[in-house]
């Protein structure tokens, strides 16, 4: 590698580095102060950077708040999916998808930071439907694609329509985080998670061919 070269990832590096501590500063501002509340002086004084710098990385606070949409998104797609995609790709049906709930619910139920952006993220969508685009573009899509080649693929399974099965396995999954943490029902609505697994599991079971 020349000098040149060993230049310009340096630069990168710095440009990365900068994002993302823009990125820290912003998800703070925004959850506390909200979309409408929070302003580039804010995101600025919280980040450590000047204002010219934020707005030379994302134009406008409708960039930034955009770009930190997509950054969480496929931050947890990487956590909930691809980390695991060539793991749960060769294994049995019924472990796959044990494995792949727990994982999403884990991930998500634990992190309340990432429960009070998905608030922020559906209470901003109506003003901004973009956001909410940009969400499902880089984490609910990806993950139907990923679970619909999954059981596309398997031959000890049999399922008519593997994109629906995947879009019933996912939305239930995203509707326990929503129901029982992010609109606070749990106490109200009560449903214990191995239930809710267990009978997506036998939602598919009859669907199981013998290994033979």
């Amino acid at each position: 590698m020349n000098g040149v070269e060993q230049t310009e990832l340096s630069q990168l590096d710095t440009i990365c580095e900068k994002a993302e501590q823009i990125f820290e500063g912003a998800l703070q501002e925004f959850l506390v102060h909200g979309y409408a509340g929070t302003s580039m002086d804010r995101v600025a004084t919280s980040a450590g950077v000047s204002k010219a710098t934020i707005y030379n990385h994302f134009g406008d606070k409708e960039g930034l708040f955009i770009a930190l949409v997509k950054r969480l998104a496929q931050k947890k797609y990487q956590i909930f999916v691809e980390s695991h995609k060539a793991e749960l790709m060769q294994a049995e049906p019924a472990i796959a998808l044990r494995k792949l709930a727990n994982t999403i619910l884990d991930h998500s139920m634990q992190d309340q930071e990432y429960l009070a952006f998905i608030r922020l993220v559906i209470g901003e969508s109506g003003r901004f439907p973009e956001l909410a685009k940009t969400f499902v573009h880089n984490l609910g899509k990806p993950g139907i694609q990923v679970l619909t080649e999954y059981l596309t693929n398997q031959r000890y399974i049999m399922i008519r329509d593997p994109e629906a099965t995947a879009r019933v396995i996912i939305g239930t999954l995203a509707h326990y985080v929503l129901l029982q943490e992010i609109l606070q029902g749990k106490e109200i609505v009560p449903m214990e998670r191995d239930r809710m697994i267990n009978t997506l599991v036998d939602l598919i079971s009859p669907n199981l061919t013998s290994a033979s």
